[in-house]
């Protein structure tokens, strides 16, 4: 489960069927959309993905990140997910993207070895519970990709404990999570309402060795500020919250490799 309103990889849980898929897609994630997904653009459109790309979005969710990189991009963008809920929310809603995949036992149907020019992949990790279930994540990522194609990686740092962001709140004040371990998120609704869900922790600083191990390499990481989403955020987003813990602590980091 992501902390936003992408990245669903879950095969059951709460987000599962019908029903959780649209309780999913009523996830506000204004936090996000500030620090999270213009910054993740960005660092694809550094990479120069663009009309000519191929960029597959990694539990896709309801679509709403895989349509807005089509429309920022221009690229042709393919959006995949464990669940066939999701992908069916996402071809009523997301019209820019080209194609959606199932993926079936760790596997994304359809698509073969080398197909991509980037993968984007926002909030999976959190769903995954075990070093195993992260390699395998990226190990059909990197299938995915074509030698020297970028992937940009979503997460929260799963330290950010305690702050009121805008739009959730990690784990629980004064704890700290090891490696994979279950920890609480509250997730505002679009309604102003708040809905908890079991994540898993995996610290920002552990995912450069993991993609090492997964044959990527060249690994950056970064963490956006409110002043630098100042410049690429919606403007109307911008004035919407104070972004008082945003600004103090921002708990959103991109983490940008290279297949190898």
């Amino acid at each position: 489960m992501s902390n936003g309103s992408e990245g669903h990889m879950q095969e059951g849980g709460a987000w599962s069927g019908p029903a959780g898929a649209e309780a999913f897609a009523a996830v506000e994630a204004a936090t996000d959309w500030l620090l999270g997904y213009p910054f993740v653009f960005e660092a694809l459109s550094r990479q120069r993905i663009g009309e000519d790309g191929v960029l597959v979005d990694y539990g896709c969710g309801p679509g709403r990140v895989a349509d807005r990189a089509a429309r920022v991009l221009g690229a042709r963008v393919l959006g995949v997910d464990t669940s066939a809920e999701m992908l069916a929310l996402a071809r009523s809603t997301a019209t820019k993207v080209a194609e959606f995949h199932l993926v079936r036992d760790g596997r994304v149907t359809g698509l073969p070895d080398g197909c991509a020019d980037a993968v984007m992949c926002s909030h999976v990790l959190a769903s995954l519970p075990t070093e195993e279930a992260v390699l395998a994540v990226l190990a059909e990522i990197r299938r995915l990709l074509r030698p020297g194609a970028p992937l940009v990686l979503l997460t929260t740092d799963p330290a950010c404990t305690g702050w009121e962001y805008a739009s959730l709140r990690v784990g629980t004040a004064g704890a700290a999570y090891l490696p994979g371990e279950e920890m609480p998120l509250r997730l505002r609704r679009t309604d102003g309402s708040w809905q908890e869900v079991r994540n898993h922790a995996w610290p920002v600083d552990l995912l450069p060795a993991l993609l090492e191990r997964g044959r990527f390499g060249d690994v950056a990481q970064r963490r956006p500020t409110v002043d630098e989403a100042l410049a690429i955020a919606d403007p109307a987003l911008v004035q919407r919250y104070a972004w008082a813990a945003e600004r103090s602590a921002p708990p959103l980091v991109i983490t940008s490799a290279l297949a190898a």
